[in-house]
């Protein structure tokens, strides 16, 4: 049966709304199928996902992989797991790294794709974007945010971004590896029939 999404992929995947502002050009990466249980929403991409065209196929990939206890294979099942981003396309970089995602793609795009989503159970959040957009009730900081996990209401799961640029907030907050992560695995482990 095909999936009722591949249209809407097409057209996200077409997207030229902000060309004109994209220092590598559009190249929209988003992964997405009526039948996913797990739904991440990260950033954006950078420039090894901009060229590869395949979401977490870098260091923070690796990483937010390993956070979950997954395989790529696992992860990149798109019959499972959808990945969709705050801005969909690389914007560009600033003084402290990649620019803030694009504004108009979560407005743009979200509401459709995760209509065409029914079966979603558990939305991980991945950094402040995110959580800013889908937690707007919470004005915490981003750690507090994180260390409150279990009081968010489902299906969402606030976690920081894996880059390895935030190897030193990581270092700074050890419950994230021992609270968090254990607690991601079950929910992630239970989704997944594992």
């Amino acid at each position: 049966m095909a999936d009722a999404l591949i249209p809407l992929l097409e057209e996200v995947r077409g997207c030229r709304h902000c060309e004109a502002v994209l220092p590598l050009g559009p190249r929209p990466v988003v992964r997405a199928s009526s039948t996913a249980r797990l739904l991440v929403i990260g950033q954006a991409p950078g420039t090894r996902v901009h060229a590869s065209g395949i979401p977490w196929d870098d260091p923070s990939g690796v990483r937010l992989r390993a956070w979950l206890g997954m395989t790529p294979e696992t992860f990149y099942d798109v019959s499972r797991i959808a990945i969709m981003p705050m801005g969909f396309c690389y914007p560009g970089r600033g003084r402290g790294g990649d620019l803030p995602p694009r504004p108009e793609c979560a407005p743009l795009w979200h509401p459709s794709l995760l209509a065409g989503m029914p079966d979603i159970r558990l939305i991980l959040l991945i950094g402040r974007y995110a959580q800013q957009r889908y937690l707007p009730a919470w004005r915490g900081s981003l750690s507090d945010t994180v260390a409150r996990f279990a009081e968010v209401p489902a299906p969402y799961f606030p976690l920081p971004h894996p880059s390895p640029r935030n190897t030193r907030w990581l270092r700074q907050r050890p419950w994230f590896e021992a609270e968090v992560v254990p607690a991601l695995r079950a929910r992630v482990a239970a989704l997944m029939g594992e």
